[in-house]
This record gives C-alpha cells, structure tokens and sequence, in this order.
C-alpha cells in the first residue's frame, strides 16, 4: 500500500499477499451477510459496515485479522471469545486459525440490534421533543 486512504474495500485489500486477500474476503462475506442491509464504508483506513451509525471495522496486521465490533459485544461474547487476545472493543483472530465465521455472524447481529435500539431511542427522542416531558422543570434557583 502506499499510504494513501484507500476508498473502498478492494482498494484496501489490493496489494496484500494472496492468503490475506482470502482471509478478507471471507470477513467481509460474513458481516455483510450478517447485516445485509448495513452500508460498506471504509473508517480509520479499514474496511466497516454502518447502519445510522458506525457498526463493526475489520483489518489485516501482520498475523491477525483484526475484527472491532465495540466494547459491549466484545463484553457479551467474552466467553466465547475467551481463546482469542481481546481488548476493550477489538478481537484478534489469527491467520494460522480458521476465521470463526458464526461467532462473527453473531456478534455483528448483536451489534446491529444494539445499534438499531438506539436509533429507535434518538429518533422517540428527539420526535417527542421539550414539549413532550413527563417530569416536571426544575425550579429555579434563587440567588443568594
């Protein structure tokens, strides 16, 4: 690669060793069929997928596919993800292990129905407006 940003997914995985092209396009076939209706983008120079707002990335490093589904999958997966090294928001799946496509199936649905809640939850939100309280202002203070 160049440095340069790539813009899309094939200009990301352009140029890389043929086995990690592989290894990329069967990422990119299991989210995506994961979240059909998700949008390909490229975010922090990596392949991801976006529905209201971003969901999951996935990158090629020199031994792993890097795979980052945010914190709160990464939290419910934790046991299944357990034989694999894991941060706060990211897993690491080697390139000398068969890529677990269920469980990354399973954890980009999880991501989607979480993402799709809370779009629903911003749009009531913001649908309903100051005028729609439930609570009562708070009083005003005095000065003192």
């Amino acid at each position: 690669m160049n440095g340069a940003q790539p813009k899309d997914f094939d200009a990301y995985a352009h140029g890389r060793p043929p086995a990690v092209r592989k290894r990329l396009a069967e990422m990119r076939e299991t989210v995506r069929n994961a979240a059909p209706e998700a949008t390909e983008t490229i975010s922090y120079g990596m392949p991801a997928l976006r529905l209201d707002r971003m969901l999951v990335a996935f990158g090629a490093f020199q031994r792993h596919i890097g795979f980052f589904p945010g914190s709160k999958a990464i939290a419910a997966f934790a046991n299944e993800i357990s034989g694999y090294k894991s941060a706060k928001g990211s897993v690491q799946f080697p390139y000398d292990e068969p890529l677990p496509r269920e469980l990354i199936a399973r954890m980009v649905r999880f991501t989607v129905t979480a993402a799709v809640a809370k779009s629903a939850r911003a749009r009531g939100t913001a649908a309903r407006g100051p005028a729609a309280r439930t609570t009562a202002p708070r009083p005003q203070r005095r000065p003192t």
